[in-house]
């Protein structure tokens, strides 16, 4: 088992800039929101993870250290960009690979763990990360068949009114089969208002290509929770200390 942690990113939204830092070592309750991820990790060897760093990395390897692998994003051109620079550190792995992003350190190890159990159970290529909430996140909209499988994931702003109510969320963490996931990532097209590649399109590349797309549910708000602006950081600290209180 292997893993990819998305860290590249500045924090445009967060001010991150300001504090001449990138986005995943801003602090939240003392500790680095990237600490509390690779903490959730830590069932895997470090040589077994992968860090995708970018704006500022050196500041992230040094927080780091050797333990980890890097692969380099010079240019912020989208998630499924930024797990492509990773490509030449899986040529010879032929496994589950976990990716997930160093800005949500409210994911437990647990969800992570029964997501990979969920993967392997189910004989899946793709398992998807999905979320239940109202409480009006920004997310993809997870669409199903009346059966309950699995159709596609309708970013928030392509959403009709009728997608937009549904409450079933991408997270936006995958489980993928490493060999079939970078297999379309080439596949990938920019053709959107950001100029991006996103991760987003690349269980439906699979499933064009007969791939078998599962999800695992989990129905907790706050785990949920990405780290983007000012506001959730906020929200996050509160929580943490929360569940440093209750332990």
């Amino acid at each position: 088992m292997r893993a990819i942690v998305l860290a590249a990113g500045k924090g445009k939204r967060l001010l991150s800039e300001q504090h001449d830092m990138p986005k995943v070592l801003r602090q939240a309750n003392g500790k680095p929101l990237l600490g509390y991820v690779m903490d959730n990790l830590s069932f895997l060897s470090p040589r077994a993870v992968t860090v995708v760093v970018g704006y500022r990395r050196e500041l992230v390897q040094d927080y780091l250290g050797d333990g980890v692998q890097y692969a380099i994003q010079q240019q912020q051109l989208g998630t499924g960009h930024a797990v492509n620079v990773a490509r030449a550190l899986f040529e010879d792995y032929d496994g589950p690979v976990l990716v997930c992003y160093g800005d949500m350190p409210l994911l437990k190890r647990e969800t992570f763990r029964q997501m990979l159990d969920t993967h392997r159970q189910q004989h899946n290529d793709c398992t998807i990360l999905t979320g239940v909430s109202n409480r009006g996140y920004s997310y993809g909209r997870v669409v199903r068949a009346q059966d309950g499988g699995f159709i596609t994931v309708v970013e928030e702003r392509d959403c009709t009114p009728q997608q937009l109510s549904i409450n079933e969320l991408n997270v936006g963490v995958y489980v993928f089969d490493s060999k079939k996931l970078f297999h379309v990532l080439g596949r990938l097209k920019n053709n959107n208002n950001q100029g991006e590649y996103y991760l987003t399109d690349a269980p439906q590349l699979m499933m064009e290509d007969g791939c078998r797309i599962g999800t695992y549910t989990i129905y907790d708000d706050d785990e949920i929770l990405g780290v983007n602006t000012v506001e959730d950081l906020e929200h996050c600290e509160a929580i943490l200390q929360r569940e440093k209180t209750d332990d």
